[in-house]
């Protein structure tokens, strides 16, 4: 367990075990000692977190938290060459995604370093003699829990957003993706955080169980699969994104959109545009185009660990083996592309694929796969693919492609769909709640009203 920056094992009463963790690109042991957390250890970082919360922290000034913030980004630069081997080594992410990644979380906590003393109460005009003043406060003890396919971007929008406003956080990163993670915690100390105002703890399903259910936590923000994530409060949960390309489209740059950035983390992203709408007129140069960058990335499969590696193995076994069941079952249900198997017979390593004009219910369609697979649905009309983008439970994030400045503004008031950026999150049940910005911000105060009457 991490708290304050400084690991501790578990204790022989604690009821936690031991975590296995293997190389999905060689299926080697990385490391036998990582600590799955119990009740005793939630219990314990829970306690000195709300111990935290009265001390000092939230009374500092913004200024003062800030200094602390951006050391801490600082010290994410500065020791980012150290930590993304570990991520590497679990996750099976290419070096060049994990540095992009902790460069990302870096600057998150450079982003809500300046929201420190600019989340600004509000002030109503006199009505009978009485000034209303809304002021906020900050929650107190919240808890994030991440999913492992960025389990150190998850604790910079959850952590920094509790802070930034006085909180004190505990973060529960995945038992797939732990060691990155618990590299952050030493830094977290470093940067000078006081003791406790930060814990980072390690587990699975149960362990984020025990931090929904923790009558000591006043919020939860959670980010994973749908399942889960209902029991939690602030969800940031699953995607099926649509992606529009109109016959105007500029077709490279939807060409590389649809290949290189979605294949980015080997498709691990909720945000991944999944479910490819293309104008028919263009559909068979945009699908050649597709299919010759797909087949192109199969080139640079390999260890994550190689500086020219783009596209890694899957997280673990049990997530090789969902999306190996998804391509069996796409081979009934579309045409294929391109892909659709093992990339050799070491690690969990599968090929990009495309399917084509998948059926209406079909599960690759539907589902969210959550690796290097794309399924691609031409369309006639405007009205037509919208209903089309829109016919799903998800609701996170959408693409649309075109020339037309009028077209894309029309269509995106129309799509279902949240903000891929800030703020983020989702519609439907891709997700409730806002990360980034204000909106995120005020999911961690209280918002108190002060009422001066001046007729007494």
């Amino acid at each position: 367990m991490q708290v304050g920056g400084t690991l501790h094992s578990a204790s022989q009463n604690s009821g936690s075990d031991l975590n296995y963790v293997y190389s999905p690109h060689d299926e080697s042991l990385v490391a036998d000692d990582i600590q799955m957390a119990g009740q005793a250890d939630v219990d314990a970082a829970v306690d000195a977190i709300r111990a935290a919360f009265k001390s000092p922290w939230s009374k500092l000034t913004g200024l003062e938290r800030s200094k602390i913030m951006l050391t801490f980004a600082d010290l994410i630069d500065k020791h980012t060459e150290e930590i993304w081997p570990l991520e590497s080594k679990v996750m099976g992410m290419p070096q060049n995604v994990v540095k992009t990644i902790l460069g990302m979380t870096a600057n998150v906590y450079r982003y809500y370093a300046d929201w420190t003393d600019n989340l600004a109460g509000e002030q109503f005009p006199e009505a009978d003699g009485v000034y209303k003043i809304v002021h906020y406060e900050p929650l107190s003890v919240c808890a994030g829990i991440g999913a492992w396919n960025v389990s150190v971007m998850c604790f910079g929008y959850k952590a920094a957003a509790a802070v930034v406003v006085g909180c004190t956080a505990i973060f529960k990163g995945s038992e797939k993706s732990p060691l990155g993670l618990l590299a952050l915690g030493d830094l977290v100390k470093e940067a000078g955080f006081p003791p406790g105002i930060i814990n980072i703890i390690t587990g699975d399903g149960r362990t984020g169980s025990m931090l929904a259910s923790h009558m000591d936590i006043n919020k939860t923000s959670f980010t994973g699969s749908v399942f889960a994530g209902k029991k939690c409060v602030t969800l940031e949960l699953g995607g099926k994104s649509p992606s529009l390309t109109f016959d105007d489209a500029d077709l490279d740059n939807a060409s590389q959109h649809h290949s290189q950035n979605f294949l980015f983390n080997t498709d691990q992203a909720c945000i991944a545009a999944s479910r490819t709408f293309v104008d028919e007129s263009i559909a068979p140069k945009f699908v050649e185009q597709l299919k010759a960058r797909f087949e192109q990335s199969s080139h640079t499969i390999g260890s994550p660990l190689g500086p020219m590696t783009f596209l890694g193995p899957l997280a673990d076994g049990k997530q090789f083996e969902r999306v190996m069941n998804f391509l069996e079952i796409g081979k009934g249900e579309a045409e294929l592309v391109t892909g659709g198997k093992r990339h050799d017979d070491l690690g969990f390593h599968v090929e990009s694929t495309i399917s084509l004009n998948p059926k209406d219910d079909g599960r690759i369609y539907r589902k969210e796969i959550f690796g290097p697979v794309i399924t691609i649905r031409t369309f006639k009309a405007e009205e037509e693919v919208i209903k089309l983008a829109n016919d799903t439970s998800y609701g996170l994030s959408s693409c649309v492609f075109t020339a037309s400045a009028s077209c894309a503004l029309r269509i995106a008031r129309q799509l279902e769909a949240g903000m891929v950026n800030v703020p983020f999150g989702g519609y439907k049940q891709s997700g409730i709640g806002r990360e980034g910005g204000r909106n995120d911000l005020l999911a961690y105060v209280e918002a108190k009203t002060i009422s001066i009457n001046m007729n007494v």
